[in-house]
């Protein structure tokens, strides 16, 4: 449900996308899957080399060697999805949460993105009756 439209590489980078899912279990409770979708480069695999003129021909003349030019693949872009469940239907939450994490993961802050998942999911709850 993550990826709708499929699993596909694309020759371009997308504009992320957000949505809500809402799956429904046995008991009739409602699960909110909130998907954020964007596209992230994929390394691609070593480059292929290709013979130049009749070069790799088994009879090579002598002296006249050259490197084969490698063949640059086109940079390819995969899908990558964050998803936060809940029971509790607060579309704009899950949004600004889950796009606060792909700013983190983007611009490469120092901060881990477990520590910033953990403090997005830590409350505190004060005692009651105060402090003691």
């Amino acid at each position: 449900f993550c990826q709708p439209s499929g699993w596909q590489l694309f020759t371009e980078r997308n504009p992320p996308t957000f949505f809500v899912a809402v799956l429904t279990d046995i008991n009739s409770e409602r699960h909110y899957c909130a998907c954020f979708t964007f596209w992230e480069p994929v390394e691609s695999a070593q480059p292929q080399s290709h013979p130049r003129n009749g070069e790799g021909d088994e009879e090579e003349e002598e002296g006249e060697e050259e490197p084969s030019s490698p063949v640059q693949p086109a940079q390819l872009f995969a899908p990558k999805s964050l998803v936060l469940v809940s029971r509790l239907d607060h579309a704009e939450v899950f949004r600004n949460s889950l796009g606060l994490i792909y700013t983190i993961y983007v611009d490469g802050l120092s901060v881990s993105l477990e520590n910033v998942i953990g403090n997005l999911l830590t409350c505190t709850i004060p005692i009651t009756g105060g402090a003691q």
